[in-house]
């Protein structure tokens, strides 16, 4: 098999694996994704938001809307503009973040006890860090 042929399988199984991680939960993804830019990156605006995930501010603003109204995140005046606005995450957004992420951690590590031997858990464990390699390629200064 050649580079092309692994990439195209690992582009397909790796977006399989998230597709099937993803309905094991509840919370929509484009709420998921703003509270996990929020978690990683701290407080941004609403076109920070956008940008980051490439969608129209409308479409950013309309999810930050509905994750105040579930307290999930709360706005504050920008500290040096105060013509913006920062889009903070709560405790209770959190909470709500580390609950999902706990989920779906829960559900690949039974599918790796159900689906894996051993030897093929301790393949995957060692793959793991090839494909943090991978996901890094071209980020490196």
């Amino acid at each position: 098999m050649n580079e092309q042929e692994i990439a195209s399988d690992l582009r397909a199984v790796v977006g399989n694996l998230v597709r099937r991680v993803r309905a094991t939960d509840a919370m929509p993804q484009a709420q998921a994704a703003v509270l996990g830019f929020l978690d990683r990156e701290g407080p941004m605006t609403t076109s920070e938001l956008a940008a980051r995930q490439q969608v129209r501010h409308q479409s950013a603003a309309r999810v930050v809307g509905q994750l105040v109204e579930l307290g999930l995140a709360r706005q504050k005046p920008h500290p040096d503009d105060k013509r913006k606005v920062l889009v903070m995450l709560t405790d209770p957004g959190l909470q709500a973040l580390q609950a999902r992420r706990g989920r779906r951690a829960d559900w690949l590590a039974e599918a790796i006890r159900a689906e894996l031997s051993p030897a093929e858990q301790q393949q995957l464990a060692e793959s793991v860090a090839l494909l943090k390699r991978l996901a890094w390629h071209g980020d490196r200064s």
